[in-house]
């Protein structure tokens, strides 16, 4: 039965996801042939991403795989880990249950209201995704916060806690919220997922105001069917990346960039950057592309005499490179939290820096090979032309999605949907590398990671729209506006607050949480919106490198076997010449603007 249970809610994911891919690309045909799209297509797509990412959230708690934040790993075994996974497990637990409560009100509401998405589909079947998903988050929860029932049993008082609290807001209100506060921040610091913390904090809030749990959920889901958030663009890229990643398109591409570049000093290294920058195009983490390719590349680059420590370094800083590039899932979540920057512009604006970095990755790497006399590989004019023609579908690809985007052809859910068509037909077709069974476990790889995401999107917003309701972000403006007004000060300050929060947080899930309250801060200090957004990509970009917190260095970790103390050492050297080019684009703006003014 429970089997049963598993495999339903994994088919309903990849079925979800399946709707979301297909919905656009009919949209795009209906539109050319019949001159009007589909009726009610875009709310349809943007109630489908809903589904896909609760769903894949829920699936992410059953296996473990919630952001949190990296603090965690620093507890000594044994006892204290225990209680402290009981705690998370207890708090997290709580929050899940207000926020299916809160989900089942809305529901309620949406029923009686009877407003219809399209095509006489009511609006409460989608909203039906937040009560479901969050009762399934808790209960899993509560499952994985001990191997022993004591623990589990503790936990379980979270449900019967949050449920409490959920129906009994009123006792809440005009009521001190610290100690609640103080307790969700104490138990993030312990493990609990960090979408428990933003969600759990913001709640609090709302109730302390007098407040219904229904508010926050009805604010999160006008944001997240917003027809200007494009967030049906997030899953699509991801499946992109891990359609490349699961055959041998990593393997066609190493080919063809060693045969350009491999006759050259450090040749092999420059193409090793270059491929895992390509890959962050699409899977939009570093650890991602680290996974997928480590096991090819480091070998590789062992093998032709690179020293170890240079290769890991190399593998792990070009690793978050394509995070800069056209197509970036965190340049995404940018343009849509922001709202005041087309997300084309960014990515034309990340162009130039992303290869300005790629281009001291690469002296770097010729540095490296001079120094240990790597092995280069002899140019051959036929093998070179072989390769790249061996590669051309994969080459094509970021060609055919921006000329689509760039044309002004397609809207960004329209092209990530076009991506992911060309990519399932490469893997399925072209090559037949990838079949049926292994496309289902693609797809549902697929919705973890946006559930992830997702999960940590409905939970910012929530949290941004309670900080500019309360005024915090007004009064910090405020705050820097005492210490200075010059816009490079400002920027500098920003810029060493993000690299910290980095260390802690994954890339996007800082850039989710932060840019509500960084926009009116560089509004008030006359930063251009587009220029310090590319930055900001950039700083979370150092942070997820930065010793000793950041998080690539344990995913690093974890996969590859090397002491946490041997990657520290590899990746520091890394680190200076991207702090230069973050300083570079804050002192010079137009490495940042000049592209999309001249080509957008």
């Amino acid at each position: 039965m429970r089997a049963l249970a598993l495999r339903t809610e994994n088919l309903l994911a990849t079925l979800a996801l399946g709707g979301l891919m297909l919905l656009p690309l009919a949209e795009i045909v209906t539109r050319k042939f019949f001159e009007s799209g589909i009726p009610g297509a875009g709310p349809f797509a943007q109630n489908l991403t809903i589904w896909v990412g609760l769903l894949g959230a829920a699936i992410a708690a059953r296996e473990g795989k919630l952001l949190t934040l990296a603090t965690g790993e620093f507890l000594p075994a044994g006892t204290i880990t225990r209680v402290a996974h009981v705690i998370a497990g207890f708090v997290g637990a709580a929050v899940s249950t207000i926020f299916a409560v809160g989900g089942a009100a809305l529901v309620q509401t949406e029923r009686s209201v009877g407003d219809i998405i399209a095509v006489h589909v009511p609006v409460w079947v989608a909203t039906l995704a937040f009560p479901l998903a969050f009762a399934v988050i808790a209960a899993r929860l509560v499952w994985r916060a001990s191997p022993h029932w004591l623990g589990r049993a503790i936990a379980l008082g979270g449900i019967a806690a949050g449920y409490w609290i959920a129906t009994h807001y009123q006792v809440l209100e005009g009521r001190a919220v610290w100690p609640w506060i103080t307790a969700i921040v104490v138990a993030g610091v312990l493990g609990a997922p960090i979408f428990t913390l933003l969600g759990g904090i913001a709640m609090f809030a709302f109730f302390a105001d007098g407040s219904r749990p229904i508010v926050p959920l009805i604010k999160a889901y006008e944001e997240l069917t917003s027809p200007s958030a494009n967030l049906a663009a997030i899953p699509l890229f991801t499946f992109t990346g891990f359609l490349l990643a699961e055959g041998k398109s990593s393997e066609r591409l190493m080919r063809a960039l060693r045969g350009l570049v491999g006759w050259m000093p450090g040749g092999t290294a420059i193409a090793a950057a270059t491929l895992c920058a390509f890959f962050t195009l699409f899977t939009g983490g570093s650890g991602v592309t680290i996974l997928a390719l480590g096991g090819l590349l480091l070998p590789v680059l062992v093998k032709e005499g690179y020293r170890e420590k240079f290769a890991i370094g190399l593998l792990t800083a070009s690793g978050s490179l394509g995070l800069l590039f056209p197509l970036s899932v965190p340049l995404i979540l940018y343009g849509i939290v922001a709202q005041n920057v087309a997300i084309e512009d960014l990515f034309i604006g990340g162009l130039l820096p992303g290869l300005l970095m790629l281009g001291l990755l690469a002296a770097l790497g010729i540095r490296e090979a001079i120094v240990s006399k790597a092995l280069r590989t002899p140019f051959r004019f036929g093998e070179s032309v072989a390769a790249l023609w061996e590669a051309k579908w994969e080459l094509l690809l970021p060609v055919v999605v921006l000329y689509a985007l760039l044309g002004g052809y397609v809207t960004m859910s329209e092209t990530a949907a076009i991506a992911a068509l060309y990519a399932t037909i490469l893997a399925m077709v072209v090559y037949r590398e990838v079949g049926w069974r292994e496309l289902a476990e693609i797809m549902r790889s697929t919705a973890v990671d946006t559930g992830v995401v997702m999960l940590i999107v409905s939970m910012a917003m929530i949290y941004g729209y309670l900080v500019t309701r309360a005024g915090l972000t007004l009064a910090m403006v405020e705050g820097i506006a005492a210490i200075s007004q010059d816009p490079i000060i400002v920027g500098l300050l920003i810029m060493g607050f993000l690299l910290i929060v980095g260390c802690f947080l994954e890339a996007t899930a800082a850039i989710i949480i932060l840019t509500p309250v960084l926009v009116p801060i560089m509004q008030a200090s006359s930063l251009d919106p587009l220029h310090f957004g590319v930055i900001i990509v950039l700083i979370m970009m150092i942070g997820l490198l930065t010793p000793p917190f950041g998080m690539v260095l344990f995913v690093l970790n974890r996969i590859s076997g090397v002491s946490l103390h041997r990657i520290v050492v590899a990746v520091a050297p890394f680190i200076i010449p991207l702090l230069a080019v973050a300083l570079l684009l804050l002192f010079f703006p137009g490495l940042v603007t000049v592209l999309p003014r001249l080509l957008m």
